[in-house]
């Protein structure tokens, strides 16, 4: 199975959800919040750095679980850049 390149946009909201958890994370270890989550901690690594920019819903509900985030909240601040989205027309 080949997976269709990731855009530009689709890579930036990657890093900023990786942004987001690291912030989250704060002092925590990574193995700590991983474990919490249920998830490795190079799955954790991969996501916070962007290599993983478009993880598994439920590994980002996990992750919110464990680092006291809302889905909004994760929504909000990953979302695409106000210029990044087409208007409707």
């Amino acid at each position: 199975m080949v997976r269709t390149p990731l855009t530009p946009e689709e890579r930036r909201r990657g890093e900023r959800l990786g942004a987001l958890l690291r912030e989250a994370r704060g002092g925590r270890s990574m193995v700590e919040i991983a474990a919490s989550a249920g998830i490795s901690a190079e799955t954790l690594r991969k996501i916070e750095t962007g290599r993983a920019p478009t993880p598994a819903f439920f590994t980002v509900a996990a992750l919110a679980g464990a680092l006291g985030l809302s889905m909004d909240e994760i929504l909000a601040r990953s979302a695409p850049e106000p210029d990044a989205v087409p208007l409707a027309g």
